[in-house]
């Protein structure tokens, strides 16, 4: 059969993939455009394994919300200009709204992979014909999915590297209010919403600094421990959301805003792109080089 120009097209349309690679698998198949798709798919799952170890710290955080819930998550790959690519920020837009579609949401992050996203494909045949497409590594790293359970939920990206989701209670928590301490939590990283949420181990941790700070000032004891729940206090203080000044009002306390709208700050989440990964050190034209078997 022959392989026409306009058939190359179509199947290029349908996956992205290169117009040799196409005419090559649409010659393979007898010019069945199904087939070949299939036959790309299943090269590009092979694409996806051989880069499954690749450093994937670059990416998006993408959101996806309704009446009855509000979904973050983040996509990451390995080059920031991949994450600009439109396929790349759709796939991630798409995965939001999976995550948000499906019933209940997934368990976790592992999960996400067999959820469906669009024709019938699950997220993670998606991800790795994109891979096959893009030629970087490609993960869905994590997810927050919020219920909104009667209170107000407001999300915030900052661009597409930040992005923050709060559900606020009370009588009548304004939108305005939603958005504003989404905000402030994009720009003060906030650990949690109070005291009491605080983490028993980061609170432990910063305890032992403190105390080893205070034993090498040389105080008496008794001073030495008023200097390490001073310290303790304003840890507290700096890194809860409700202790912080607030951003647009830093003569106010989060805490005495959120009261006086007659609100309650009930869940909150931020992402950031790549936190606590380990980036990419590599140079990308030393690699192209060393696979064309250049010396230089």
């Amino acid at each position: 059969m022959t392989i026409t120009t306009s058939m190359i097209k179509q199947l290029r349309a349908r996956t992205g993939a290169g117009m040799m690679d196409c005419k090559k698998v649409l010659t393979e198949a007898g010019g069945d455009l199904d087939a070949a798709v299939e036959v790309l798919r299943k090269k590009g799952i092979a694409a996806a394994e051989q880069k499954a170890g690749r450093i994937a710290a670059e990416g998006v955080i993408a959101s996806a919300a309704n009446a009855a819930a509000g979904v973050l998550v983040e996509v990451n790959c390995e080059t920031d200009f991949v994450a600009k690519d439109a396929s790349f920020t759709a796939f991630a837009g798409a995965v939001a709204g999976a995550i948000l579609a499906a019933t209940g949401g997934p368990a976790d992050a592992a999960a996400i992979g067999d959820i469906e996203i669009e024709d019938g494909n699950t997220v993670d045949t998606a991800r790795r014909e994109l891979i096959a497409k893009i030629g970087e590594n490609i993960s869905v790293r994590r997810f927050a999915r919020i219920a909104a359970d009667g209170g107000l939920l407001s999300t915030y990206l900052h661009g597409t590297r930040i992005g923050v989701m709060v559900r606020l209670g009370g009588a009548e928590p304004s939108r305005q209010l939603g958005r504003d301490l989404a905000m402030h939590i994009a720009a003060t990283r906030p650990l949690c919403i109070g005291e009491r949420d605080m983490p028993a181990e980061t609170l432990a941790k910063e305890e032992a600094i403190f105390t080893a700070q205070a034993a090498e000032s040389g105080k008496p004891p008794d001073i030495a421990a008023k200097m390490v729940a001073g310290r303790i206090k304003k840890f507290l203080k700096e890194n809860t959301l409700l202790g912080q000044p607030f951003v647009k009002n830093p003569e106010q306390s989060v805490a005495q805003l959120v009261a006086g709208a007659g609100a309650a700050v009930e869940q909150m989440v931020r992402f950031e792109v790549g936190e606590g990964l380990e980036k990419r050190s590599d140079d990308f034209v030393a690699e192209v080089m060393a696979q064309a078997g250049s010396p230089n």
